[in-house]
């Protein structure tokens, strides 16, 4: 995989470890035309995600549970067919995983605090409710 834009880097200091991806290359049902009967363009790129050792164990912890559902026995797969190439196919699948291992290792969003509405705020909103109120009853025509 030399001269491809790697290593692929998740967050910070962290990056996807080239070893341990694993490639599976099939025909491809994507462009091409008569190309895609002959060739092996379509990506299947698998990762590892229970056994590495290239995540801190937090963001580990934390993307093995965000992405229970897409594992199958631990091992996170992206596939790749909407390139013509092989190998633009393979750079797609690459920042797929990328992508979504930084979603999923990203850190929880911070609680939100509840705020208070001012006191003056309300009374000026009941009075104007009121007002509004007051304005609808007058143009029911009651004294008809």
């Amino acid at each position: 995989m030399e001269g491809m834009s790697g290593p692929y880097v998740i967050r910070g200091s962290v990056s996807l470890p080239e070893a341990e991806l694993m490639w599976r290359f099939s025909r491809s049902s994507g462009p091409g035309g008569q190309h895609v009967n002959t060739n092996d363009s379509q990506v299947e790129l698998r990762f590892d995600l229970a056994s590495t050792a290239a995540l801190p164990p937090v963001w580990k912890e934390r993307a093995l549970e965000r992405l229970s559902g897409r594992l199958v026995g631990g091992v996170i797969a992206v596939r790749a067919s909407e390139h013509r190439s092989q190998w633009r196919n393979r750079e797609a699948a690459l920042v797929r995983l990328a992508s979504l291992l930084a979603e999923a290792t990203a850190p929880p969003p911070r609680a939100r605090r509840p705020t208070k509405i001012p006191r003056g705020i309300n009374e000026r909103r009941l009075r104007e409710k009121k007002q509004r109120a007051e304005t609808k009853r007058g143009r029911s025509g009651r004294d008809w």
